[in-house]
């Protein structure tokens, strides 16, 4: 297998970030600087990236999971907190998270062990839309709604143009669901806040075309092959 293929099915990095880290000189093989891209990696092979090993992962796997509340989308974490770890700890391989959900935002998360994978879906370039419902306060007027389809300011960065589309509301508050392709850090949060209805419950219901549906919090499912090939194309 091909190192920058091995670096990414180990979930380093995608196989043009592990072809940067090769030319860079962050790459060794059994203890000295491999700047070979196209090297075959044979059994046996001590690989190491940034002076850490590097295993092979093995079958690629893809997981979707329904993250619940007060879970942090992380592999570990210094202050003890549950993490989505947990939901995939009886599969025999070292899944990590694509992507991450906020501590208090529940729903859909995909976990795999594929690095190229993971690139696909967290680069803008490939505009993966996500789809969240969200419970926000008060009403949420046409005219708001145009401004978050427009995109918003959100503190030195202006959102893309996002889908909506309004649920149900009452003057308490307002269920709509939003789709964006950008990833920014609470952005959906702070596109709510910014025309000044704030998010009180969040939940990713869909990632492209793959939906949360029934699965229950804590839960996970394999996806499909069709699923997969889906991904693999977007």
């Amino acid at each position: 297998m091909r190192i920058n293929k091995y670096i990414a099915q180990a979930g380093i990095a995608s196989r043009r970030k592990a072809d940067e880290l090769i030319q860079n000189g962050n790459v060794k093989v059994n203890g000295a600087v491999m700047k070979e891209p196209g090297y075959d990696v044979a059994e046996g092979d001590k690989v190491e990236v940034n002076g850490r090993r590097v295993e092979s992962a093995g079958k690629p796997e893809y997981v979707l999971i329904n993250k619940p509340l007060g879970m942090v989308t992380t592999v570990s974490d210094d202050k003890d907190r549950l993490t989505v770890m947990e939901v995939v700890k009886d599969i025999d391989a070292r899944l990590f998270p694509v992507g991450r959900l906020d501590y208090n935002t529940s729903g859909a998360l995909i976990m795999t062990n594929d690095g190229d994978m993971a690139y696909r879906l967290t680069h803008p370039k490939h505009e993966v839309y996500k789809t969240y419902r969200a419970r926000v306060a008060g009403v949420l007027s046409n005219e708001k709604v145009a401004r978050l389809r427009k995109g918003v300011d959100i503190g030195g960065f202006v959102t893309s143009r996002a889908k909506v589309n309004i649920i149900k509301g009452n003057q308490h508050s307002t269920i709509v669901e939003i789709s964006i392709h950008e990833g920014k850090n609470r952005q959906v949060r702070k596109m709510f806040a910014a025309v000044g209805n704030p998010v009180q419950e969040l939940e990713r219901i869909a990632i492209g075309e793959i939906r949360l549906g029934h699965l229950k919090p804590g839960h996970y499912r394999k996806l499909t092959r069709a699923e997969i090939e889906y991904l693999k194309n977007t």
